[in-house]
């Protein structure tokens, strides 16, 4: 399959995006001089979208050309706006398609289609039900019903229509999915019945998580029913699991050591499938992806500054069968590797969530006399694979972990996040939204170490 021809995309924005024009300018590069994509400007969401008009970064300088906008919340909780045009859809429709068709088989099976993102003016919620109606349109036998992230009304869907379907599928944040499965469980849903397979997106999980949750909702196959997408506000999915990939991660996630040596880390990335015809991919500093893609918007070199990596299906499937496993057939696509968002955030139901707005709650008085304003935000999971937000809160010196300090800074934290963040106020379920704080000692060497820059997010545990 053809690359997308990143000069050529280049070229086009250089005429007819306005603000390119003027962020070349700004980095101090003449377009005529460029003629390979190394010579191309890495942009960021800060040195260009917050930096331009959302019109000049659209072709012609005309908003009024998108069809439809979306919009994500920054660490400010100011929503930041996506447009896009129907034609933009499309490539994130061919990722959904081979969900469904090579893995799910719904060209043969009629699919209820049960988007569990939050609705609104949000993107996950919008690109899945334009997507699956998309999909629908094209001739599947796929019906979409859009309850939302509203655990009641997604049950009460599953048990009117989804014995009407030969399989339903959810759709939506692994935890949240985890919740809305369990839930079912505890009101005596007979999750076998509807033959229920799952797309997830926004978190990285565990091989352990993916057959622990293929159990409850009685998957027969985790490798084919329970597909994860990679994606970004700015453009939508990038890159989905196919079976092949699953099966390599799967096979990676019993040999650590062969994991490290393949990504680098000792850690279980998420890896999907990309087509480099929309979505180019490539290795950018200190680890992290960057990509290029064509739409209302031209992102030309975009660096997401995700921690990750790209791999050659050649390279990774001639890795397995080195060391004694064959992954099988599969798309011949590349491959893509994310460890999750940046090493500033934390993902959560979906919602980025930043040390900023954990900061503000840490500043109000009653908690600003004790805690020294360092603190590590991350996720840990607990034995029955469910995932809690955590954030461990260095004390002053000479200050005492009470039980009473912990609930106080729980819950300014929780404030601030709803009120900061709208991505984590609505798409976070209520009772999932005060954090766990846990009280440590000042300089205590396992997270506030002396003489060390302190990072301020970890790794999920």
């Amino acid at each position: 399959m053809s690359e997308l021809d990143l000069v050529a995309l280049f070229r086009d924005a250089v005429r007819t995006v306005p603000a390119y024009a003027r962020f070349l300018a700004a980095c101090g590069v003449d377009p005529a001089e460029v003629d390979r994509p190394a010579a191309i400007p890495l942009m960021t969401k800060a040195d260009y979208h917050q930096r331009y008009p959302l019109p000049d970064r659209c072709r012609g300088g005309r908003l009024d050309a998108a069809a439809v906008v979306a919009v994500s919340s920054g660490s400010s909780g100011r929503p930041t706006v996506w447009p896009r045009t129907v034609q933009d859809e499309r490539a994130v429709t061919a990722r959904f398609e081979q969900v469904f068709e090579y893995g799910f088989g719904a060209a043969e099976h009629s699919t209820l289609a049960v988007v569990c993102f939050a609705l609104g003016n949000w993107v996950g919620g919008l690109y899945t039900v334009a997507a699956c109606r998309q999909l629908s349109a094209d001739g599947y036998p796929i019906t979409v019903a859009a309850p939302g992230n509203d655990i009641d009304e997604i049950l009460r869907v599953v048990g009117e229509l989804g014995g009407l379907y030969d399989q339903t599928v959810l759709l939506g944040y692994p935890p949240f999915v985890k919740n809305v499965i369990d839930a079912g469980l505890a009101r005596g849903v007979d999750w076998t019945a509807y033959d229920v397979k799952l797309v997830l997106a926004g978190e990285v999980f565990s091989e352990q998580w993916r057959d622990l949750v293929a159990a409850r909702a009685g998957t027969a196959d985790p490798e084919s029913g329970i597909a994860s997408l990679y994606g970004t506000a700015d453009a939508g999915v990038l890159g989905n699991e196919t079976p092949l990939s699953v099966r390599i991660r799967r096979f990676l996630a019993g040999r650590p050591e062969l994991a490290s040596s393949v990504f680098g880390d000792a850690r279980l990335p998420t890896l999907v499938q990309y087509d480099p015809a929309t979505r180019l991919f490539e290795a950018a500093p200190g680890g992290t992806l960057a990509f290029s893609a064509d739409g209302t918007v031209p992102l030309v070199r975009y660096h997401i500054a995700d921690e990750g990596g790209v791999l050659p299906y050649e390279e990774l499937v001639a890795f397995c069968r080195e060391h004694g496993f064959d992954p099988g057939a599969g798309p011949r696509l590349p491959f893509v590797y994310v460890f999750g968002r940046s090493l500033f955030t934390v993902s959560f139901f979906g919602a980025n969530v930043y040390p900023e707005n954990v900061t503000v709650g840490l500043e109000r008085p009653g908690i600003s006399e004790w805690a020294t304003g360092r603190f590590v935000l991350r996720t840990v999971e607990d034995a029955d694979r469910d995932r809690r937000l955590q954030v461990v809160v260095e004390l002053a010196a000479g200050a005492e972990p009470t039980p009473a300090r912990a609930e106080l800074a729980a819950t300014s934290i929780r404030a601030e996040l709803l009120r900061l963040n709208s991505e984590f106020a609505h798409y976070v379920p209520a009772g999932h939204q005060t954090p766990e704080v846990v009280l440590r000692p000042a300089d205590d060497p396992e997270f506030f170490p002396r003489g060390v820059k302190h990072r301020y997010t970890r790794p999920d545990s």
